[in-house]
């Protein structure tokens, strides 16, 4: 089935195609132990645990929630991703900016912070460092249960949603995100409100790194803004680390590790490479010689975009959170060190019209690296060079635009045989670096164990450098060359972000990966609605 059109939504027949993923897949349980806790209980006293974080088998997801993936008009502005579950909440009028404050900053607690605003309140829990007032201002935010005898803090209290579902009884969502998230809160309140398995809900993991002191698990969500289901590697409640100056060696390591893991058995398994695996994380000489299985694999085949279901990885981080007075996100979902990784499909098929059941044709899906391999293909056709040689001789071969020759010219900061850590030429963000390898590496299936502890290195060195300079708050992505490309030029890139205070912005959004909870048509209707309220009101006067 070929593409009718070249990566945009508008069709020659002059309407709006669309695709839609309609996931199904098994995400392998590499998990090999078990921590069953109580999480707390209901206020009927009824016990919530987390056995359903530990699955015992691979988890299968045989009809996962539909995901609108819409191309945008321009192909160069990415695409938009609708989670249909998300949109069908609001359709028929959706107004996004609809920011409610709710919740009560509780009752009855003799404290001196009664007197404060709740203005004050959200700012003390976002910049103070005293552990006794983060703690009092934690349990104005939820309720918590107590230990009888040590009055010490045993969960929180559940409650039970119209669907019957549980959920935490939380009084104030934004003062709730702002003081769980202050790493100065005592950890025995972050545990229960966001660390423990199962605290942030039932995602099974799936996956588990331990050596030393570094401990993460590996979350598989099911129903993800990724399609497909995406994979997060959080550092655990007994590893906390808040910020990048406690992340150990061991930490990234592990972080990686779980990267490379999950994407080497998905598509082993997608290839049908006898796995071999069970209950157990793969040791260092199995995911190397995986790793080659399946990068032998798939060259003996001489795949096509066409025939390898998912050609392409997803990896990021959202570090550093902060949230206004206004309600405003700043910066990410949770401090806690964290990766997201995925795999992309390679082709979904596309609709029209509302016709969800007969598709027209199939389209490429959306990442940042068809781009970048697009404009590699046009640059060695126009200029006989390969992009990202010629890329490394230009950074080697630097001089200042300002002419002055007095004055620091280099712009790499770090590098080794097999990679680089520079500043772009061109920073998206004040204070962006980039990481690429420097040998002929595109992608985590070519990266062999040397050039793996390269990357791995050098990011946690990246991290270091920029907190140590200040930055609060950072977002870091992968783009990587395709699975299936051939060109041995196309070199595997890492971007880090700061989001300076000037200069925002997100992990998907710096993929142009823009993440919708509403239909369009739905916000036009709001869009039309408050239009007529404005022409109806007395005081407008027409231009």
């Amino acid at each position: 089935m070929k593409d009718l059109f070249p990566g945009t939504c508008v069709a020659p027949s002059g309407e709006f195609v669309y695709c839609i993923h309609k996931p199904h897949f098994t995400g392998f349980n590499l998990r090999e132990t078990d921590y069953l806790v109580n999480l707390g209980n209901t206020s009927d006293q009824e016990p919530i645990n987390n056995a359903d974080n530990f699955p015992e088998n691979n988890v299968d997801v045989a009809a996962g929630e539909w995901i609108f993936e819409i191309p945008n008009s321009f192909p160069f502005m990415g695409a938009t991703f609708i989670l249909k579950s998300k949109a069908d909440q609001t359709a028929g009028s959706s107004n996004p900016f609809n920011h409610i404050m709710t919740g009560s900053l509780g009752e009855n607690q003799e404290s001196d912070l009664e007197t404060q605003s709740r203005g004050a309140l959200l700012s003390l829990a976002s910049t103070s460092d005293d552990p006794v007032l983060l703690a009092k201002l934690a349990e104005k935010s939820c309720r918590f249960s107590y230990d009888n005898e040590s009055g010490a803090v045993s969960g929180m209290i559940y409650e039970k949603t119209d669907g019957g579902a549980l959920r935490p009884l939380i009084l104030d969502n934004h003062l709730f995100q702002l003081v769980s998230n202050n790493q100065f809160l005592p950890d025995e309140y972050k545990r229960y409100m966001v660390l423990l398995p199962g605290a942030q809900g039932t995602n099974p993991i799936v996956g588990e790194y331990t050596q030393g002191d570094t401990h993460i698990w590996e979350y598989m969500r099911k129903n993800s803004y990724i399609p497909w289901g995406h994979y997060a590697a959080n550092m655990a409640h007994d590893a906390v680390r808040y910020k990048i100056q406690s992340l150990s060696g061991d930490d990234i390591v592990g972080l990686r590790h779980l990267y490379y893991q999950r994407i080497y058995v998905q598509l082993a398994a997608e290839l049908g490479v006898p796995l071999g695996v069970g209950r157990r994380p793969l040791t260092l000489e199995k995911l190397e010689a995986l790793r080659l299985t399946v990068l032998g694999e798939i060259r003996s085949r001489n795949k096509s975009s066409n025939d390898l279901p998912f050609n392409v990885t997803m990896w990021g981080q959202n570090f550093g959170f902060d949230l206004s007075c206004s309600g405003y996100r700043l910066a990410a979902s949770h401090q806690q060190v964290h990766q997201q990784f995925a795999l992309v499909p390679s082709r979904v098929f596309a609709y029209a019209s509302g016709n969800n059941e007969t598709n027209l044709c199939t389209m490429p899906a959306y990442t940042q690296t068809n781009l970048v391999m697009q404009f590699a293909r046009e640059y060695r056709e126009k200029t006989g060079r390969g992009f990202f040689d010629t890329y490394l001789e230009a950074i080697g071969n630097n001089q200042r635009v300002d002419g002055r020759v007095d004055e620091e010219s280099a712009l790499f900061f770090y590098q080794d045989e097999n990679i680089i850590a520079f500043v772009p030429k061109a920073q998206r963000s004040q204070g962006e670096v980039q990481i690429m390898t420097k040998v002929r590496c595109g992608n985590i299936l070519e990266a062999d164990a040397e050039i793996r502890a390269s990357l791995d290195r050098a990011l946690l060195l990246t991290m270091k450098v920029l907190e140590n300079l200040g930055v609060e708050m950072f977002v870091a992505l992968e783009i990587p060359k395709r699975l299936d490309n051939p060109d041995t030029d196309q070199r595997l890139l890492y971007c880090f972000l700061p989001r300076h205070p000037k200069s925002p912005g997100g992990f998907s959004e710096f993929q142009q990966r823009w993440i919708s909870n509403h239909y369009p048509e739905d916000f036009a209707r709001a869009c039309r609605d408050e239009l007529e309220s404005i022409l109806e009101d007395e005081t407008w006067e027409e231009l």
